[in-house]
């Protein structure tokens, strides 16, 4: 049993003391210098970000009370076949609204002689609430479920509720039997207890709120279902048509657990309402129409202290990926230019329209380089091929997995194999993975001037190849519980943390934030629910996360004052709400410290900008701005 003692007890009267101490050595500065380096210390290295899951039916991750978001694509049903189909395999055939309902129900169709009927399902209903559903619909016709409900009432022509007492090892079937062609049935919502008089103002499933938000960076690439974007199963990897903005996933779509996901307005909700900072990936088929708006529609409607980090697509490389097939077909083999190097005009046309729509303003935007960390040659013909001027960043992974020895080894271990075997294979994997990282960072992020924010990382303990059945399994899952994946986490966190240079902490983007156990294609939620009870499951990777955030960091100065006369001044100061730096001839790196000296906002701003300060509480900062330190007092 691990003992725990009142440390605060012991080191409160400390910490008061060195904060007083922390506000003299400022206080000295602002009045002797204009100039001190600043230093981060081990603790303030890292800022944890997270990856959120794309909908699905079958997901632990709900982030929306309306399920109906998460329904899975129609498929279809034939009325009278003496024979049962699960689905009947007309869903391409049959008409459908803009909004994806079926224009009317049944529906004749030339390949089958039976009347058609769509239905959806939501095949694991594990992470559901208990407690009496509420469905809403508009339009005129009739709908029926199949399930393991209980008490089901329509209690007027467009409502239903009926009562949910256990959701484990459930599936719920949904169909739409009719449909008027005149008044077609659209606007279906299945709401989670409580939520029908509030899911409209309160969009956000709360026990997904509590959890997610103690992150304060957000990626959207799996909301976005940009993987394979706007391509079902069996296209393939499409034709080489650019897609325009009105071709976007809206907001009236049936499901948004489909093939371009989650629209924009959400995200942009999220971001503002909780103040989180994003991170958006462009589909690989969006035309320069669709680019254009979407920067347009985020630097219009996100609130002015919300930062949007933007890449193009994901892993454009992973061949696994129908965007990677899209961008070297069209890309490469149709021009005769060689792979990667062909895949370079697509990034740099995105990257090119969104810095022409954020002219002005770009301090509100990082635009992202996503990089191959395994391949360091195709990270660097990507990279130096672009206009360096175009982007901000170079965003490798920050993953450790097997290498190939070791896992051949677990191989040959099968079923004898043990957590500590598995813990030793991925520890002495570690360097090796490290060094790919670090490549990165000197050859291509280095030489570039460019810092590193990290789109993807953690554990990636998976068999080799993806996708098989590990002989090791059993030790594979149990790995996700136990304190040597803590420590694993911990461990391979000191090494990233050797990387962070500078005033700023690396960004890391941890893949993923709730998910159920695999060992077949990975393990990859930091969460496996929701309302996971840590005290009988443990959470060991999200443990080690929360433990290395850069929580109310402090910052250290290491180097000699530079004595100069101040050149610079803030106005008004004090201030309420804005200020406005003279005296810097061109653009200018702000940093604003607190009394504490955390580092309270950083921001690129132009000559002539204001900076808003609204947010602040009330009392003295302490304004870093080219090498010079100035007092500011809010009021």
């Amino acid at each position: 049993m691990a003992c725990h003692y009142d440390l605060g007890y012991f080191i409160a009267p400390k910490i008061e003391r060195m904060k007083k101490l922390i506000v003299l050595g400022l206080m000295v500065f602002v009045s002797l210098t204009g100039f001190t380096q600043v230093q981060l210390p081990d603790s303030c290295k890292l800022e944890m970000g997270i990856n959120v899951a794309g909908l699905a039916d079958y997901a632990s991750e709900i982030p929306f009370v309306d399920l109906m978001h998460t329904a899975r694509v129609w498929y279809t049903k034939s009325i009278g076949d003496p024979i049962y189909y699960f689905d009947s395999g007309f869903a391409d055939e049959l008409s459908y609204r803009e909004d994806g309902y079926p224009t009317h129900l049944p529906q004749m169709v030339d390949s089958s002689a039976y009347p058609q009927i769509v239905a959806t399902i939501w095949a694991i209903t594990d992470a559901w609430p208990a407690g009496q559903y509420t469905v809403l619909w508009e339009g005129t016709g009739t709908l029926d479920f199949i399930g393991p409900f209980q008490n089901l009432q329509q209690t007027n022509p467009h409502r239903i509720v009926f009562d949910y007492p256990t959701t484990i090892d459930g599936a719920l079937e949904m169909r739409i039997e009719t449909s008027d062609s005149l008044d077609p049935i659209h606007n279906i919502r299945v709401l989670m207890p409580g939520t029908e008089f509030t899911y409209e103002s309160q969009p956000f499933y709360q026990l997904w709120l509590d959890k997610v938000n103690v992150f304060n960076t957000v990626r959207f690439m799996g909301w976005e279902q940009t993987n394979n974007w706007g391509l079902n199963n069996d296209d393939g990897y499409g034709d080489s048509l650019l897609v325009d903005w009105d071709g976007r996933s809206k907001m009236d779509h049936y499901t948004w657990a489909y093939n371009k996901g989650v629209p924009f307005e959400m995200i942009v909700k999220y971001m503002n309402e909780n103040d989180k900072d994003g991170w958006v990936c462009i589909p690989h088929s969006a035309s320069e129409d669709f680019v254009r708006n979407m920067a347009r529609y985020f630097r219009d409607n996100l609130e002015p202290d919300r930062h949007i980090f933007v890449e193009y697509s994901n892993e454009i490389w992973n061949w696994i990926f129908a965007q990677t097939n899209w961008a070297y077909k069209y890309g490469c083999l149709n021009t005769g230019v060689p792979w990667p190097e062909g895949t370079v005009p697509y990034i740099q046309r995105a990257l090119d329209y969104w810095t022409e729509e954020y002219a002005g303003q770009l301090d509100r935007t990082t635009r992202v380089v996503g990089v191959f960390t395994a391949w360091l040659d195709v990270a660097q013909r990507v990279a130096f091929n672009l206009d360096p001027n175009s982007f901000d960043a170079i965003s490798p992974t920050f993953y450790f997995s097997f290498v190939d020895l070791l896992e051949e080894e677990l191989d040959s271990l099968g079923a004898n194999a043990t957590v500590s075997d598995v813990a030793q294979a991925a520890r002495l994997s570690q360097p090796a993975n490290f060094e790919a990282i670090r490549d990165i960072k000197e050859l291509v992020a280095d030489s570039l001037g460019k810092p590193m924010v990290f789109y993807e990382g953690g554990q990636h303990l998976t068999p080799h190849p993806f996708g098989v059945m590990p002989t090791y399994e059993q030790a594979l899952l149990d790995i996700q519980r136990d304190t040597s994946m803590y420590n694993l986490y911990n461990e391979w966190l000191d090494m990233i943390r050797t990387l962070q240079e500078g005033e700023a902490p690396l960004l890391l983007m941890n893949f993923a934030f709730v998910g159920a156990r695999s060992a077949q294609y990975g393990s990859w939620g930091i969460l496996e629910t929701m309302d996971q009870n840590l005290s009988v499951v443990p959470a060991p990777k999200y443990q080690a996360i929360l433990e290395n955030m850069n929580t109310n960091c402090q910052m250290v100065a290491t180097e000699s004052p530079n004595i100069e006369h101040f050149s610079i001044s803030l106005e008004p100061n004090p201030t309420s709400d804005r200020f406005v730096i003279n005296g810097p001839d061109g653009d200018a790196q702000v940093s604003i410290f607190d009394v504490t000296g955390v580092l309270r906002q950083k921001v690129a701003i132009h000559p002539g900008q204001s900076i808003d300060v609204r947010f602040l509480p009330k009392g003295m900062y302490f304004v870093s701005v080219n090498r010079q330190v100035l007092k500011l007092m809010i009021y």
